[in-house]
């Protein structure tokens, strides 16, 4: 026990969300010191072996623009390990940036994982974890930490839901008294929506743009319902005869062009509200529902899911990050993680 508590003090103990687009890290004691991309470039060099030629925001700026022998990769898809050898080597790179190189102690490590994986996706996420350098590796469902860095009282017995839209998934989970009495998880996030802008300008202004780029006019002019002022930006691209073209793109054509993917959402979220137990669908008419994710800061989302499931929609504070929050808060309350542990 003594010795456990030594081990506890010398150890940087830290908190992963390893999301599709983006991975977050938390250390005990720090918060929040990484917010990276979740995408690893490679160099495959003469007789053919491959080496690491950047992690994260630099190896995210190389997607769509590599020559022949490098290539970027999205270790993580549609929320768990599409490719276990990368995802390895991208967390030993976060935690060896996160952890102190004069610790000698291996860190304990939190990871968030969607809901409903696997037992042999999870794991795979333990196994690249200790293979990574981690002592003792926890999971935690997303959900859960969504919920606790929105700032609800997950351990009370209260029902809240919450709407994660991450970039491969959307989880919606109904918490109360420590765990998820309901919950779903559907593939359709951030990638999703891009995807689905990058195919309505093809096929209506015969412009090939890449996932970059849909990023950016989901982030610039994305909006899920009629804006009083429309917003506009200049789009490039190559057009079918090869050669580059600019056209003007507005929020209307973003809303017409996201519209399957935000009702496959809207009717997710309706499935759960309705096989919600009925003590508990008093507490969600009281408190509402709450979306947390990237996909939260797409304009008027609130007002679009209050118009179909009728209840009030509220988007967190800083949602992009309510998942990192969330397992930071974990990670600094031994009490919280024993109560919500997926282990």
């Amino acid at each position: 026990m003594i010795v456990d508590k030594l081990i506890g003090f010398f150890s940087n103990d830290m908190a992963i969300d390893l999301g599709t687009a983006n991975t977050v890290v938390s250390v005990r004691g720090k918060g929040i010191i990484i917010n990276e991309p979740s995408v690893v470039a490679i160099q495959t060099e003469k007789h053919g072996k491959d080496r690491i030629l950047a992690v994260g925001q630099e190896a995210k700026q190389m997607i769509g623009k590599t020559p022949l022998n490098i290539k970027a990769v999205r270790p993580m898809q549609d929320g768990v390990i599409a490719d276990f050898e990368m995802t390895e080597r991208m967390i030993r790179y976060f935690i060896e940036k996160a952890h102190s190189r004069k610790s000698f102690i291996r860190p304990r490590v939190i990871i968030c994982i969607p809901y409903g994986i696997t037992q042999v996706e999870k794991k795979a996420v333990e196994e690249s974890a200790m293979s990574a350098g981690a002592r003792e590796v926890f999971l935690v469902e997303e959900p859960m930490a969504a919920a606790i860095g929105a700032g609800i009282d997950v351990s009370g017995p209260s029902g809240f839901i919450i709407v994660d839209i991450g970039g491969g998934t959307t989880e919606i989970g109904v918490t109360s008294l420590g765990g998820l009495v309901l919950c779903r998880s559907i593939k359709v996030g951030g990638d999703k929506i891009d995807k689905a802008i990058i195919e309505h300008v093809r096929q209506n202004y015969n412009l090939f743009i890449g996932e970059r780029v849909a990023e950016n006019i989901k982030i610039e002019i994305g909006a899920a319902i009629k804006l009083e002022t429309e917003l506009k930006m200049q789009v490039k691209g190559r057009d079918n005869s090869g050669l580059l073209s600019t056209i003007e793109f507005g929020s209307e054509g973003v809303r017409t062009a996201i519209k399957e993917p935000l009702r496959e959402i809207a009717s997710a979220v309706k499935s759960v509200l309705e096989n919600m137990p009925p003590d508990l669908a008093s507490d969600i008419v009281d408190n509402g529902v709450i979306v947390t994710g990237g996909g939260a800061l797409i304009r008027g989302l609130d007002k679009y899911l209050a118009d179909i499931i009728k209840l009030p929609v509220k988007i967190a504070d800083e949602p992009l990050l309510s998942v990192a929050y969330g397992t930071s808060q974990v990670l600094e309350q031994p009490e919280l993680l024993k109560l919500i542990s997926n282990n």
